[in-house]
């Protein structure tokens, strides 16, 4: 049987990880600055609604201006997901491949991929065929897991 190495990159600022503790929220991004985008959205709505005819332009504009910052900020949020989504799907296709000599199964959701790139390399293959076979949610796997592998790396 093949071997996989992988790798454990635990960077300076984050803690090893668990089932409890691996989601990661970025306080800047996901709640100050949605917090000032939604506060300036609201804002600029009622300076729409509040302006004069001669500034009805210049107020339109800023709303326009604010709708298209918000349009961005979730838009670059979601592709950065689906390109973490299809990097996560590679890679595990590509380790399941190493370990076992042959491609991840088909049929797996792609909730229950992210899920199981928390599974280490002795628990990844049996995991994988179960997680199919008694279609299992992703919190499911997650609990499954005996001997949790952190993501270090994800974006």
């Amino acid at each position: 049987m093949l071997q996989y190495k992988s790798t454990k990159t635990n960077c300076h600022f984050m803690k090893e990880q668990n089932l409890k503790n691996h989601t990661r929220f970025v306080i800047l991004y996901h709640f100050v600055g949605y917090t000032i985008l939604l506060a300036v959205l609201i804002g600029s709505i009622v300076n729409v609604v509040n302006s004069s005819k001669e500034n009805l332009y210049s107020a339109t504009l800023i709303l326009a201006t604010n709708l298209v910052l918000g349009i961005a900020l979730f838009f670059a949020r979601f592709f950065a997901l689906a390109a973490n989504d299809r990097a996560i799907r590679s890679e595990e296709n590509f380790r399941h491949f190493i370990l076992t000599g042959s491609p991840m199964p088909s049929g797996l959701k792609l909730s229950q991929i992210v899920a199981l790139r928390f599974a280490p390399d002795a628990e990844f293959p049996a995991l994988t065929v179960r997680a199919k076979a008694e279609a299992l949610s992703s919190s499911a796997i997650k609990k499954l897991i005996i001997d949790w592998k952190g993501d270090y790396e994800r974006v």
